[in-house]
């Protein structure tokens, strides 16, 4: 018999947003990978960089724990959420995702809810080819796609990434 107690699961099911009252700009993923999902915690991979790019441009502490840091991005303006509420996917790559499984997260409602969201701003490619295939918007919103944290995203190196994410400081208040 095999032992798939330490098998990482292949439906993969994201977590709830990351949201304040009044948000300026949602942050969109395309879906946790490992360990995140193991963690209960976005981006919780050590070397993506996601979390060093929120300290380097909205001085949210990459190393403190991360109710805090969830705390710090709502009181920033800012939200994070993904495109996919779930979908089947060996590992942690994006290209893994089975695309005739992706069951989209009701980003439409979550903008009804929030009219103060300026931007939607995708981490990487994938989150926004998943966006565009999955769901159509019901009112216009400016979007962004943003080079991706990821460590599998290694070619960029991060002060490129860290410059070209420096533009979500132009949709703060």
């Amino acid at each position: 018999m095999t032992d798939l107690t330490n098998t990482p699961t292949l439906h993969s099911v994201g977590f709830p947003p990351v949201i304040g009252d009044h948000p300026n700009i949602l942050i969109l993923g395309s879906l946790p990978g490992i360990a995140s999902l193991t963690q209960h915690q976005y981006y919780a991979h050590k070397q993506n960089a996601f979390w060093r790019m929120l300290e380097a441009l909205f001085h949210i502490p990459a190393n403190t724990e991360y109710a805090v840091r969830c705390e710090q991005v709502k009181a920033a303006r800012l939200a994070i959420w993904d495109v996919c509420h779930s979908a089947y996917r060996p590992g942690s790559l994006d290209s893994a995702i089975t695309r005739n499984t992706v069951i989209a997260n009701d980003i439409n409602g979550l903008l009804a809810q929030h009219p103060s969201i300026k931007l939607l701003a995708f981490n990487g490619n994938a989150a926004a080819s998943l966006f565009n295939k999955h769901i159509r918007l019901i009112q216009p919103i400016s979007t962004l796609i943003l080079p991706s944290t990821s460590p599998a995203n290694a070619s960029i190196p991060y002060v490129k990434k860290l410059e070209r994410w420096s533009v979500l400081l132009n949709y703060r208040d």
